[in-house]
């Protein structure tokens, strides 16, 4: 059987979500709530802090060393310049829940 793409949450599907879960909450009030959520990561990161959620997982930022790369339609060598980057690891709980339900199709 091939591998299909499974559905995605964006945005506005966990807006929805959350209104709909918590009663007298409409869709301004969940949009607001999210916006503060995931803009207080983002500054944490930018920050340098690591954020960690229990049962969830840790966000935090990794340092990629500067290095030579090449441009694949070239060939020719490229400099790739240092970067922080942003990575998630998903906490036991979290890994648990998606190895369980993992085989739905």
């Amino acid at each position: 059987m091939p591998w299909k793409q499974p559905p995605t949450m964006n945005k506005p599907d966990l807006i929805h979500r959350m209104a709909a879960s918590m009663e007298n909450t409409g869709h301004e009030d969940a949009r607001i709530m999210v916006d503060i959520i995931l803009v207080s990561i983002a500054d944490a990161l930018a920050a340098g802090e690591r954020v960690e959620i229990r049962g969830f997982g840790s966000f935090g930022v990794r340092y990629h060393e500067p290095r030579i790369g090449r441009n694949p339609k070239t060939g020719e060598r490229v400099d790739i310049f240092g970067r922080y980057v942003p990575y998630f690891k998903p906490g036991k709980e979290l890994r648990q829940r998606v190895d369980e339900t993992g085989s739905r199709d």
